[in-house]
C-alpha cells in the first residue's frame, strides 16, 4: 500500500513526494522535527509535542510554518488517509532554501519552511514483545553538540550509537559524558534504586522528553520517589533497575548494561508499572 504523505501543504502519494535538493535540512541539518505516537487511530500527548516544536523553532530562529491546530488537522487526516490504528506520525520542518547553498541564513521573510509529514504503521505498539523482554544497551562516549535541548535533525551519532549496539549483540546505547549518563541514542535515560526513581535533570545536555515529562508526573501521582540528578555508568549497573522512555517506546525497560544483568534480568517491576501507567492515560487523554 502507497502512503499518503503531507508536503508543503499538498497530500501526495509518497511516490510523488518532492523536496529540493538546495533545502536546508538535507545540506546543513538545519531542521527540526518530533514523533507522535497513534493509539486506536488518535494521537499520543499532541500537545506536548506541539510546545516542544515551537520551542525547537524558536531556538534555531526559524519561522512557525502552521498553528498547532492546523498541525492538527494534518495529523489527524495523515492518520485517517493510511488507517493507522498503532504507529506514529513523523513531522519535520526545516529552514527551507532560497535556491542555493550558503551557510548564512536565507531571509525568513522571503523563504518558507519546508515541512513533511509521514505516517509509520507499527501494529502491537502498546503490546511490545520487545518490551515483555526488556533492552540491553552498551555505554558509549557523548560526542554530539552542546544543545540537545533543540530536537534537531542532526542524528548521525545517534545513528551510530545504534549500530555500535547492534554490533555488541545490544538493543541500545546510553551516552556517557564527564562519567556521567546523559540519555540513549533516542530515549531518556532512567534508574531505580530501592523503589526510586533517578534520571538525569533537564538543561541542554538532554532532550526534553514529551514522555519523560508524562512519566514523571505519573510517577509522582502514583506516590512514587522521583529524584532528578545525574547519574553514573557504574551507578547504573549496580541499580535494581532500569528504564528508558520515548514517543515511540513508550517505557522500555533495560535488562543489561555494558554486559552486567540488572537484578534478575528481566524486567523490574518499577518499569513495568510505569508503562502501564503511561499506555492507560496517554490513551484516555489521546485526541
Amino acid at each position: 500500500m502507497t502512503r499518503t504523505v503531507y508536503v508543503n501543504g499538498d497530500y501526495l502519494p509518497e511516490t510523488e513526494a518532492r523536496v529540493s535538493i538546495f533545502d536546508r535540512g538535507f545540506l546543513m541539518a538545519d531542521g527540526v522535527y518530533e514523533v507522535t505516537s497513534v493509539l486506536g487511530a488518535k494521537l499520543i500527548d499532541f500537545d506536548g509535542h506541539a510546545v516542544r516544536l515551537a520551542r525547537s523553532l524558536s531556538e534555531l530562529d526559524m519561522k512557525q510554518p502552521m498553528s498547532k491546530e492546523e498541525l492538527l488537522e494534518v495529523h489527524r487526516e495523515l492518520v485517517k488517509r493510511n488507517e493507522i490504528d498503532e504507529g506514529l506520525v513523523y513531522l519535520q520542518i526545516t529552514r527551507g532554501s532560497d535556491g542555493d547553498r550558503d551557510f548564512v541564513f536565507p531571509d525568513p521573510e522571503t523563504t518558507e519552511p519546508t515541512v513533511v509529514m509521514f505516517t509509520q504503521s507499527k501494529p502491537g505498539l502498546a503490546d511490545s514483545p520487545a518490551a515483555r523482554k526488556g533492552a540491553k544497551v552498551i555505554s558509549i562516549e557523548d560526542i554530539r553538540w552542546g544543545r540537545r535541548d533543540i530536537k534537531t535533525v542532526q542524528l548521525l551519532y545517534p545513528s551510530m550509537g545504534k549500530m555500535m549496539a547492534k554490533k555488541a549483540g545490544c538493543d541500545d546505547a546510553w551516552m556517557v559524558e564527564d562519567g556521567f549518563v546523559t540519555e540513549g541514542t533516542s530515549n531518556n535515560a532512567y534508574i531505580v534504586k530501592g523503589n526510586k526513581i533517578i534520571t538525569r535533570a533537564l538543561s541542554n545536555d538532554i532532550l526534553h522528553g514529551i514522555t519523560r515529562a508524562a512519566v514523571l508526573r505519573l510517577a509522582r501521582e502514583a506516590q512514587m520517589q522521583v529524584e532528578e540528578r545525574n547519574f553514573t555508568i557504574e551507578e547504573a549497573k549496580e541499580a535494581d533497575e532500569a528504564f528508558t522512555t520515548s514517543a515511540s517506546a513508550f517505557v522500555m525497560p533495560v535488562v543489561e548494561i555494558d554486559g552486567v544483568a540488572l537484578g534478575d534480568g528481566t524486567p523490574g517491576k518499577v518499569a513495568k508499572r510505569m508503562r502501564e501507567i503511561y499506555i492507560e492515560e496517554m490513551r484516555k487523554a489521546a485526541v
